[in-house]
């Protein structure tokens, strides 16, 4: 009796399991190298699949890479701009954006692990990858603070770089998070609050930028 092809729902969905496990497979053996020395052979031998299996899902390790930063910064991005996107008090967006970023880093250490590390790497399409995926950050939280009432009146590249210094505390708080570790609940609760009284100082310094009309470019 002849075997019927398996159908092409099926396929897709066993190429989809492939990939992540290539990709969940690479994150463990990141633990303990950078991204510039992972061998493909090694990814390979850890999810059970020849070398020319790999390339039925990533041009190569740079390209797996690539794909680690835009799952991840991806996610976090949606959530955030939802969050900051969201009527109503300040003070409570600013501390459910810490939370989320606290909850993510906790949550997914090695891919935030591997973010950090990476974002200085020596592979240039996953620096860039990093770069983009923040800019875009920075682009989409741009677009939510020029609708704040209390920012109206604000030059275009005024409010890019206000949505700049926010992703950037987001970036320095992940950062800070990994080093203290999952176990240090004391440290972790300190770098929270410091993130939110850095964070509401920004907003506060934002409320008066234009108390004096605008810094001369010169």
């Amino acid at each position: 009796m002849s075997h019927s092809p398996d159908p092409p729902g099926t396929r897709q969905a066993q190429k989809l399991r492939t990939r992540q496990a290539l990709m969940s497979a690479s994150l463990e053996l990141l633990e303990q190298q950078s991204l510039s020395s992972l061998g493909l052979r090694e990814v390979t031998r850890a999810v059970g699949i020849s070398p020319a299996g790999f390339y039925r899902h990533f041009c190569g390790i740079p390209d797996l890479g690539v794909a680690l930063v835009e799952e991840t910064l991806g996610s976090l991005r949606a959530l955030t701009a939802a969050i900051l996107a969201e009527t109503g008090d300040t003070e409570r967006r600013i501390a459910r954006t810490v939370e989320l970023i606290a909850r993510h880093v906790a949550e997914q250490p090695a891919y935030f692990r591997f973010l950090v590390r990476e974002r200085t790497g020596g592979v240039a399409p996953v620096r860039r990858a990093i770069a983009t995926q923040l800019d875009l950050f920075s682009e989409e939280l741009t677009e939510v603070l020029a609708a704040e009432t209390e920012l109206r009146g604000w030059q275009p590249e005024d409010l890019r770089m206000l949505a700049g210094m926010y992703v950037d505390q987001m970036v320095m708080t992940a950062a800070a998070l990994l080093e203290a570790g999952p176990d240090a609940t004391e440290e972790t609760a300190r770098i929270t609050r410091a993130t939110r009284r850095r964070l509401r100082l920004i907003n506060v310094g934002s409320a008066h930028w234009l108390d004096e009309g605008q810094p001369s470019s010169a």
